[in-house]
């Protein structure tokens, strides 16, 4: 039987979720919630047939819907996610978790409490190329990991409806954003060494609010000497991602660039010097890509559903949340913030 969809927030990435529910082995789009008469429209004309409301609660009464899929602005996660658990659903949450610990921890309990399963869209991990530098870590190929760093250079937000990227009450801010999956890719790739000990960072901030920082440079500090170095420039131009990981034996480095940051047409590599070897090696990718790897998302969401797993866990993603809110206060205090372990 079909795992049949409900999806929660039609805007542009809502839309992409959508499409990839559609697409899905094993998965039916049953219904969509959306925030405005305008975007129902556009939910109604791309997808004939399948209800549309304009309150998500209507969504989660309905009795044809099995899980569901939430894509709204990051202060609404916590009150839709719990919703939806406490309605029976199984749920895809879109990241962050919650731009609050209090928020996380609301969801965590709500998911224990019901009984339902939550995970996390933290889709990076499901990469060709970003999850093949796990790989390269965890099967030793690297030696003893050292350092990493991740840049990110793009063009600025969009607004998002309404505006709400540009709010920080809405967004809780553009660390959380965006740089939560490159935290969450980070605590991933070192997680056989603990957790971060100490967050700094800096940061030019909009109108003098540093959650709202056009520029960040972080550094994390992990046990036995070991860091990770995060950069970000939302004044720039295209979408550009790097990452480099170094240990004691070898060291990879991956870049993607695209004109979008949604674009299917973009170029990218992935180099590794595995221990042992002289020279660096091409790995062979597919493909790469935000869009391509939320649908793989969605493919392998409804095995995990069915199987009663979370793909990316609500601990997991709370360690990253936990990150970006130490990073934030780093900001504004102007020194290292030790983070507690979670």
């Amino acid at each position: 039987m079909s795992l049949r969809f409900g999806l929660i927030g039609y805007g542009l990435w809502g839309r992409h979720h959508a499409r990839a529910i559609a697409q899905a082995p094993g998965a039916t789009l049953a219904a969509i919630a959306c925030r405005t008469p305008e975007t129902a429209a556009a939910a109604t004309r791309d997808f004939p047939g399948v209800p549309v409301h304009l309150d998500y609660r209507a969504l989660l009464a309905r009795g044809d819907v099995d899980a569901v899929d939430v894509v709204v602005p990051n202060a609404l996660h916590a009150e839709v996610g719990v919703a939806a658990l406490e309605a029976g659903k199984d749920v895809l949450l879109e990241k962050p978790l919650a731009p609050t610990l209090e928020g996380c921890d609301r969801l965590i309990a709500a998911a224990r409490r019901t009984g339902r399963i939550l995970t996390v869209g933290h889709e990076l991990r499901l990469s060709h190329q970003w999850g093949a530098i796990k790989t390269l870590i965890d099967t030793g190929d690297l030696g003893d990991v050292t350092s990493a760093v991740m840049t990110l250079f793009r063009f600025p937000y969009r607004a998002g409806s309404g505006g709400w990227r540009y709010e920080a009450g809405q967004i809780g801010s553009w660390i959380l954003e965006e740089l939560v999956h490159h935290f969450d890719l980070l605590l991933w790739y070192f997680v056989r060494y603990g957790g971060p000990i100490g967050v700094s960072a800096v940061g030019h901030g909009r109108r003098g609010d540093p959650a709202m920082s056009d520029g960040v440079a972080c550094t994390l500090r992990f046990p036995g000497g070991r860091y990770a170095v995060v950069t970000l420039s939302l004044t720039g131009f295209e979408y550009h991602l790097t990452a480099e990981v170094v240990g004691t034996e070898g060291a990879v480095r991956g870049w993607w660039s695209g004109g979008l940051d949604r674009t299917r047409e973009a170029a990218f590599e992935l180099k590794v010097r595995r221990a042992g070897a002289a020279a660096p090696e091409t790995i062979p990718l597919a493909s790469s890509g935000e869009l391509f790897e939320l649908e793989e998302q969605l493919r392998r969401v409804v095995p995990a559903f069915r199987e009663r797993r979370a793909i990316v866990s609500a601990e997991e993603a709370r360690r990253a949340v936990a990150v970006c809110l130490a990073a934030e206060q780093s900001m504004r205090d102007g020194r290292e913030v030790p983070v507690a372990p979670c």
